[in-house]
């Protein structure tokens, strides 16, 4: 294979997402596990009162369904999509928009639709980085062939790849670039302050059903999942970082499987540009290929920030609002990168692992996470405008030196679970 081809090809894809500064959008995916309200227990996505059932009363909405062979997979209405994770936690993607009113919105209209239908069923909706009571043994596998040959894959990687796929909980942030400068900036930023997305969006109290014995389970689950498609980029912290940088990092790394004609095909240990003919890959192709990598930032044709556990409304607007306060700042964005330019790949590293034993006092760049935080935050409040109120909760918790984990973990202090949990329900 020609590999500059195979890198023209890739990152043509990517400066086809190029957007003018006047049409910057922010989108969103939240997932959600869905859990019987009498015990907290996963719901299967089998069963007459299953996760499946509720994507078919949706239907009646207006909903449109997505199936593999008999299976119900995912709906459509509008600009939302609505999909099922391996442990069948239930995903909304908001479709971009520019304003955090209009998420909210939309989400919240979601909501409205969803959760009688699950009160009906004695079923509530939850957002948390890990499964509360479940362990994912009695999780069982949703009936995808994509999550069937994944499962497979990560029987031979790191220890807690199949935590990954059936026990967390994530919430991401889809963000713009106006052109490869632009691009680079913003991606180097967010794998240098990597340590501080996990660190202040941590909502993770519980694994397998008992309390954690480290901070930070989502840093942990993924830096022993699969280390060829996770983790830093480390090619985004290179002062030439560009495109042709991305393409790179992607042709060679194994991509599980590849798609042709609407047909799955495993590829085994072959890389991508072992299997990337410029010639005859489809647009479709070359787009599932770049998903089938999980880095803490990823690039489609926007860059996705993958770092958050699942949080509740509107704690999870927070994170929209912070994100835009400063990725769409030029100024913020100036101070941002001045102050990753002396942080290294093994610097990333070293506070993850750090990030895991002492939380948001953990350092990066000689300062603790939790101070990064609020600097981050009243940067980004600074230019908010009429938006600003978005980033209270999260300026609240802060100032209080707190994360979401850490505030389930005062209320679990008397050993209460449900007490423990019941901020982290979503409610109409």
């Amino acid at each position: 294979m020609d590999k500059n081809r195979q890198i023209k090809l890739i990152t043509d894809l990517i400066r086809s997402g190029e957007k003018v500064v006047e049409d910057f959008k922010l989108g969103v995916e939240i997932e959600h596990f869905v859990i019987w309200k009498d015990t907290f227990k996963t719901v299967s996505y089998y069963g007459d009162a299953g996760v499946e059932s509720t994507l078919k009363d949706l239907m009646s909405g207006g909903w449109e369904g997505r199936y593999e062979g008999d299976y119900l997979l995912a709906l459509e209405k509008d600009d939302l999509s609505l999909t099922l994770e391996p442990g069948s936690q239930l995903e909304i993607s908001i479709g971009a928009k520019k304003r955090i009113e209009d998420i909210e919105k939309s989400y919240l209209g979601f909501l409205e639709e969803l959760l009688p239908v699950l009160e009906k069923k004695g079923q509530l909706l939850v957002s948390l980085g890990y499964h509360p009571v479940t362990r994912i043994e009695e999780i069982k596998l949703l009936p995808k062939k994509r999550y069937d040959l994944m499962f497979e894959h990560f029987k031979k990687k790191g220890s807690h790849a199949h935590n990954m796929m059936k026990g967390t909980g994530a919430f991401q942030v889809s963000i713009d670039y106006s052109n490869e400068l632009d691009y680079s900036r913003k991606f180097r930023v967010l794998n240098a302050l990597a340590p501080v997305f996990y660190g202040l969006f941590e909502n993770a109290l519980f694994f397998e059903g008992e309390p954690c014995k480290t901070h930070n389970l989502r840093a942990y689950v993924w830096m022993n999942c699969d280390n060829e498609r996770a983790g830093t980029v480390d090619q985004a912290l290179e002062d030439d970082f560009s495109y042709a940088g991305y393409a790179g990092y992607l042709l060679e790394r194994p991509p599980i499987f590849t798609i042709r004609g609407g047909e799955i095909i495993p590829t085994g240990e072959a890389r991508i540009s072992d299997i990337l003919d410029p010639d005859s890959t489809s647009t479709e192709e070359l787009e599932h290929l770049m998903t089938m990598f999980f880095p803490d930032a990823r690039t489609k044709r926007y860059i996705e920030i993958r770092m958050m556990d699942s949080i509740p409304y509107p704690l999870n607007l927070a994170a929209v609002a912070l994100v835009k306060g400063l990725f769409y700042s030029e100024s913020n964005l100036n101070e941002l990168y001045d102050f990753s330019k002396t942080i290294k790949a093994e610097d990333v590293v070293a506070s993850k692992l750090e990030l895991l034993e002492k939380g948001m006092e953990a350092r990066l760049n000689g300062r603790t996470i939790l101070d990064i935080g609020k600097w981050m935050t009243q940067m980004s409040k600074s230019v908010l405008n009429d938006e600003a109120v978005y980033i209270e909760p999260l300026e609240r918790l802060l100032e209080e030196g707190k994360n979401p984990y850490l505030l389930t973990k005062e209320l679990y202090k008397e050993g209460d679970r449900r007490n423990a949990i019941d901020w982290a329900i979503l409610r109409r």
